[in-house]
């Protein structure tokens, strides 16, 4: 019961801190003109046009539809732009909670995990920006709490879901898809494997496929959508519009001032500035307002040794056959999301899409804290360790606070806070 407070407590302190001036700042916050814009269309028309002609988009539906739907409550304005996002990127709190309580069963790390979610600096810039990762991150943070309860028809519904709001969502879909019938296979021979494979497909092909299609509901109802008229088969027309959005994610290398290599995401080596203005009211002669998608440094900085420590572990594991559900998880929840970038090394790409698996970079940590409570007696001792070090995090994330929320502050102020010459 005491960890339920703590852990709604904790995420309701988040809630606000999303919410509090969400509408700050003014206008368009870097990719928001493209995912805006979409949403205005799709209440108005059910497909993204200009004017009156159809408009290429690269993006599937379902995020820029959940932003739709907090124009349709608050108006179309900064505040309801953001808001879904607000509320999904809080949920994530308790999300992470009841995964860290199902992998490790100890009420601390339980809070802890949701704690580090509630501190981390990336997680708070998407949650008070509309763009599509935040979204994309709830989704598969989701799949993962219903897959780990073996809720697999609803795991599948997220991850379709997921797929339907960004495409880098497959690589988790494929993965929890081959795991699941890897315990099909493992648990069944014979004709008795029949029906738990098919039963698989159906959950990890069949309903996210389902779900994907009936998100382009409005493209294939409308005769606005882009390349709908491509061939008198609506079938033909959608396979080539989704051929030419392939095309344009496999060959997207325009260089761009923010583009950071994967190698350098962990690390935060070079954090992308979504909003940066020089405001002349902050009582100083320079003054510096910036909205930089940069992950709380310490946070981030302690889960790249966690997560160097995971792995050692988990190849332990299998050198003697001796596998832990929590070491699969993160090392899946990682690989899915930070691998396949290193396939595309020319392509642009941006260290905020880190954000899909930040939640497994804190369970990285939180394992490590599990170790240490397993290897050592003075278990006192060590709860005072994790103490000091979740209240140094929280001093990092109040020091970070003004460049997370768009809040106006000296330009001194403002380089102090840019630890790195990336940064700027």
């Amino acid at each position: 019961m005491k960890t339920r407070i703590y852990v709604g407590a904790i995420t309701l302190v988040s809630l606000a801190l999303r919410l509090f001036h969400l509408g700050t700042p003014k206008g368009f916050v870097f990719d928001e003109v493209y995912y805006v814009d979409g949403a205005r269309d799709y209440l108005a028309h059910g497909v993204e046009v200009t004017g009156q002609e159809p408009e290429f988009v690269v993006h599937p539906p379902v995020g820029k539809w959940l932003i739709a739907l907090g124009i349709k409550i608050f108006g179309d304005n900064e505040f309801g732009w953001r808001f879904m996002g607000a509320l999904l990127g809080a949920a994530m709190i308790v999300l992470i909670a009841l995964i860290a309580h199902r992998l490790f069963r100890n009420s601390y790390l339980t809070i802890a995990a949701s704690a580090l979610m509630a501190m981390d600096g990336l997680a708070l810039v998407h949650s008070r920006t509309a763009l599509l990762d935040i979204y994309l991150s709830f989704f598969v943070l989701l799949a993962t709490y219903l897959f780990l309860t073996r809720w697999h028809w609803w795991a599948g519904i997220a991850l379709g879901l997921a797929v339907a709001t960004k495409w880098s969502a497959l690589y988790y879909l494929a993965l929890f898809g081959l795991v699941a019938l890897y315990r099909a296979f493992n648990h069944n021979t014979g004709r008795n494997l029949i029906k738990p494979t098919l039963k698989t497909v159906a959950q990890y092909a069949l309903i996210p496929f389902s779900i994907y299609i009936t998100s382009w509901a409005g493209w294939f109802i409308s005769a606005r959508g882009w390349a709908r008229d491509y061939s008198s088969n609506i079938i033909v027309s959608f396979i080539h519009y989704h051929s030419q959005m392939l095309g344009f994610h496999t060959g997207l290398v325009q260089k761009h001032s923010y583009q950071a290599n994967p190698w350098s995401w962990l690390v935060m080596g070079r954090p992308t500035s979504f909003f940066y203005e020089t405001p002349k009211n902050c009582g100083a002669d320079h003054c510096s307002q910036e909205v930089l998608a940069l992950g709380t440094p310490l946070l981030w900085w302690l889960a790249t040794i966690a997560v160097a420590v995971v792995i050692g572990f988990w190849i332990k594991s299998f050198a003697v056959k001796r596998y832990e559900p929590p070491l699969n998880v993160i090392v899946t929840g990682i690989a899915a999301g930070y691998l396949p970038w290193f396939f595309f090394q020319k392509r642009t790409v941006f260290s905020f899409y880190a954000i899909v698996f930040e939640p497994f970079l804190i369970l990285a940590i939180i394992y490590c804290a599990y170790v240490a409570l397993l290897h050592f007696e003075n278990k006192r001792n060590i709860y005072t360790i994790l103490g000091l070090i979740g209240l140094v995090i929280f001093i990092n994330f109040i020091f970070f606070l003004p460049v997370f929320t768009g809040d106006v502050i000296t330009y001194d102020s403002w380089q102090a806070r840019m630890w790195l010459p990336s940064w700027v």
